[in-house]
């Protein structure tokens, strides 16, 4: 499975972005997919997932409210809406999926890895 993301900027604070993350190879086994972000010096942060299948969703702490996660499986893509973005929003945002069911929180449980989009938020 290859991640490729897309959609990072430069944004002032309040503005909004849409993250995307193409995915292509094998992903019919890929239970779900997940936007993690890592700030410089903090660890990885899960965010948000969705099922490939019923499209349910999960979002951690920092996800709730202001990101919205979303797909669209005939172009096997998935989305990451962010609304009213601050400055400690800044940070390289990944997308990844797993095979693990159970809409899974942790990085390590995640298989595979998109590069990542650096995402700045200026106040």
């Amino acid at each position: 499975v290859q991640l490729q993301a897309s959609g990072g900027g430069l944004v002032q604070a309040g503005g909004s972005l849409r993250l995307s993350c193409a995915a292509s190879g094998r992903t019919s086994n890929n239970y779900a997919a997940g936007w993690f972000r890592q700030a410089p010096g903090k660890e990885r942060e899960f965010l948000a997932a969705i099922n490939w299948s019923d499209s349910s969703t999960r979002y951690g702490d920092s996800g709730k409210g202001r990101f919205t996660i979303s797909k669209n499986n005939a172009k096997n893509t998935v989305y990451l809406q962010m609304n009213s973005l601050k400055p400690e929003d800044t940070a390289v945002y990944y997308c990844a999926t797993t095979y693990r069911v159970g809409m899974v929180v942790t990085a390590k449980d995640y298989a595979y890895w998109g590069r990542g989009t650096l995402v700045t938020v200026s106040s």
